[in-house]
């Protein structure tokens, strides 16, 4: 499994509908596509919301970010997320 970081912004109309029912919808999309939420947390700045996931590939991601958006109106960026230690190793040859 890969890890994503999914960097989200809120539009006025999702703004209404926050509530604990739309996270667990939203964190059972991302079961219902073999993945786990590692964490979201709420975020002060150019975004507001961080969704940490692991998912099976880069493709699953895509779905996973558009259905997301779908349920729940907030505009993602999805980026693949690599271990520090692996990517030092990748960096050095």
């Amino acid at each position: 499994m890969a890890k994503f970081v999914m960097l989200g912004r809120y539009t006025p109309a999702s703004i209404g509908d926050i509530s604990a029912s739309r996270t667990e919808g939203a964190e059972e999309v991302i079961r219902a596509h073999g993945g786990e939420t590692i964490g979201i947390y709420a975020l002060l700045g150019a975004f507001d919301l961080v969704l940490i996931v692991e998912l099976p590939d880069v493709e699953t991601a895509m779905r996973v970010s558009l259905e997301l958006t779908r349920l729940t109106g907030v505009g993602f960026q999805t980026a693949p997320a690599v271990d520090v230690a692996r990517f030092d190793a990748l960096a050095s040859g």
